[in-house]
């Protein structure tokens, strides 16, 4: 009898030893980046300045002027915000998104080039759409929005603290699926799982605290208008991912389809390189967020490295 793609990707793996390999080297990776992540580089040093100089001022301190202009913000943004702790995980869609794409050496360019991202814009697409929708409906009320403050927390960035937690949790269990450690829901649907992980990346605008996501939120608020909403959170999500997708496209395009064809060609080496990212970037999150976060305030410890202090 033949073999499921699943059965074989368990048996190629080497199994339990191989498996619990991956698992314990990805997880160790993910809590490796929670410690030596920086965000005061990544949020500003990096972040503000790809936002200054594209739309060719303080992107913090100058109030948003109009439509146009707040959409343009959104999308710019985004990009901006790409290299964030609260969007970095969306690059362990590449492993998803090289499986979604592969077929035949002869297709595998164009199809492993545009289904993919179709796919992943797709799910993130209805997310962020959705949530600015009814965010402008919800305005204040959000604890988004919100400035008060909890047990010496911000309830802004406690509501970061429960969508990330959330995300990173289900960006393992697939990262486990994938693998064969438990049942794989997508086993036999990989565009299902693409479209599921740009479901993810866009709820991470539920969660996410950064300064220029936040002064958006506010604009988009004080708009009161849900489509404008909708609209700029949708730009702000493709902002998020247009440096990852276009990665992708340019290792598509110079290796001529035949990366896609090679990581798809065996089974375990897909499950492999999917399992890893989604593993190692889902528990950077959880540590990250549920970890390091509280321990800023004085809820448990977390090692810090000289140049977080």
């Amino acid at each position: 009898m033949a073999l499921t793609k699943q059965e074989l990707s368990t048996v190629e793996t080497g199994a339990p030893r191989t498996r619990a390999r991956i698992v314990a080297g990805a997880a160790a990776a993910g809590v490796l980046l929670s410690v030596l992540w920086s965000y005061e580089f990544v949020d500003h040093v990096i972040g503000d300045n790809v936002a200054n100089t594209l739309l060719g001022h303080d992107a913090k301190a100058t109030a948003i002027s109009g439509t146009v202009a707040g959409l343009v913000f959104a999308f710019v943004s985004g990009l901006a915000g790409t290299f964030t702790a609260c969007n970095i995980a969306m690059a362990a869609s590449v492993g998803p998104m090289s499986q979604a794409g592969a077929g035949s050496k002869t297709r595998a360019g164009l199809r492993g080039l545009l289904r993919p991202i179709g796919l992943l814009a797709l799910g993130m697409v209805v997310v962020s759409f959705l949530y600015g929708f009814i965010g402008v409906l919800l305005g204040d009320r959000l604890p988004q929005l919100s400035t008060a403050v909890a047990g010496g927390i911000p309830v802004r960035l406690i509501q970061s603290m429960v969508a990330f937690g959330l995300i990173g949790l289900a960006f393992v269990w697939l990262g486990l699926g994938a693998l064969g450690v438990i049942r794989d829901p997508f086993a036999q649907r990989p565009a299902a799982r693409v479209v599921a992980l740009g479901a993810l990346v866009g709820g991470f605008l539920i969660g996410r605290p950064y300064p220029l996501f936040n002064k958006l939120f506010h604009w988009a608020a004080e708009t009161g208008n849900p489509l404008y909403g909708a609209g700029a959170f949708v730009l702000q999500s493709l902002g998020n991912i247009v440096l990852v997708a276009a990665l992708f496209a340019l290792i598509v395009l110079l290796s001529r389809g035949q990366f896609v064809y090679w990581l798809a060609s065996r089974p375990a080496r897909t499950a492999a390189v999917t399992g890893a990212l989604l593993i190692g970037l889902g528990v950077f999150t959880v540590v990250y967020w549920d970890v390091r976060l509280p321990s800023m305030f004085g809820y448990g410890w977390f090692p810090t490295m000289p140049y977080n202090n």
